[in-house]
Formats: structure tokens, sequence, C-alpha cells
């Protein structure tokens, strides 16, 4: 039997900070679908070869082009008791045909990060990207010692595109027609709790272990 965790919720909600502290407090493989993309398409493997087909001719991706990219990584031993899921699924029959392979032992857990759409566009704008060591810094959160420099090392922190407050209403409005509905589907399975993310990332991180022990699950 294997334990899947999957996190859910609208960018900026701390998905990814989150997913890299609870891989590394329960030894689990942290699975992000975005660098399952970046990895194959880089090597040209033939995952990569078939989605790049798609992408060259400005088509999505297929789901059963990702779940059978999905389906080759999680199969490696380093996922046998479990693995964590970040950016997939993100719509209803990406999470559809994720349940139909997974084994009927296998344990599902989720969990969705609630922020507020303000909070989400606060945390987003602020947010500085260091263009030599790709740090993360924040103009509220993590402010850097000297305005546009990286305090590890030195290099010019700048604004994604995507973080400007206008783009990140689109993302989440995006988030709420698409990926939203996946909250009510794994909550109608019984498998879904809904965490406060307003708080601080270790008062979140705390929630969400308290979540994981009352669900039972076995990560020993």
């Amino acid at each position: 039997m294997a334990c899947i965790l999957i996190l859910l919720g609208a960018p900026g909600a701390g998905k990814g900070t989150q997913a890299v502290r609870l891989a590394e407090a329960y030894r689990l493989t942290h699975v992000s679908t975005g660098d399952l993309f970046r990895l194959h398409l880089g090597q040209g493997s033939s995952f990569g070869l078939k989605a790049k087909e798609y992408m060259d001719a400005g088509a999505l991706v297929p789901d059963e082009v990702v779940l059978d990219m999905l389906a080759e990584r999680v199969g490696q031993p380093d996922c046998e008791k479990g693995y964590l899921l970040d950016g997939f699924p993100r719509t209803l029959a990406q999470a559809e045909s994720l349940g139909s392979r997974l084994s009927p032992d296998d344990q599902v857990v989720v969990l969705a990060l609630d922020v507020s759409e303000e909070t989400l566009i606060r945390r987003a704008s602020g947010r500085l990207l260091c263009r030599s060591c790709e740090n993360i810094q924040h103009l509220d959160f993590k402010p850097p010692a000297r305005g546009g420099i990286c305090d590890s090392c030195g290099g010019e922190l700048y604004r994604r595109p995507d973080d400007a407050p206008e783009v990140v209403r689109e993302r989440i409005a995006v988030y709420r027609n698409q990926t939203a509905p996946l909250v009510e589907f794994y909550d109608q399975l019984d498998v879904l709790t809904r965490v406060d993310g307003e708080r601080a990332p270790g008062e979140i991180f705390e929630g969400l272990r308290s979540v994981i022990a009352e669900r039972g699950v076995d990560l020993g």
C-alpha cells in the first residue's frame, strides 16, 4: 500500500514551500509534473518528444500523456511507500483518471490550502527572484538587505511578469474555474481536509502534519 499526498491551492497559496517541507519530514518523494516535463523535454525522451509534438502545434498535452509520464515516475523504487503530488491533478478529468490508475489499497490524502484572494495577490506581487541563484525573497516577508540585490549571492532580484497583480487575478480565476472543483470531488470521497493557509509557513506546516496524523497515515 502506498500513501499519496496531494496538495491543492491557488497560485501563491504556498504549495511549493509546504511540499518541500512535507517531503523532507516524511521522507516522501516530491513529484512535480512541471519538473517532469522539463526533465523529459531536456533529455529528449519518448515522453518529452511526444509532449513536444503537441506543444509545438500550440495544443495542450493530453492528460493520458501526462498520466503515462507520471505513472513511469511513481513506479520507481523511491515511490514504493508513497509520494507527494504537487501541481497535479489540475482538473476534474485528471483527478478521475488518476484515481482509476491507483491501487484499491493506496491511501489518498488531499490537503487543500485555503487562502483569500487578497492574500494571494499580496504574496505574489511582492515575490522577488534572483537571476543568478534563483533565491526567492519577498518585499514584505523576506525583504532584501539592499534594494534589488539578492541576500544569498548578490545577484539581481526581479519580479516575474506572471506575478503582476493583474496576471495573478487571471491565474486565480483559472484556478477557481478548473481546479477548485477538485475540492468538492475529493471532499465527496472523504479524503480531503481544508487547512488555513493564511498563517505563517511554520504554523501551516504543523497544521498539515496534524491532519496527516488524524487521517492515520502510516509513513514510518
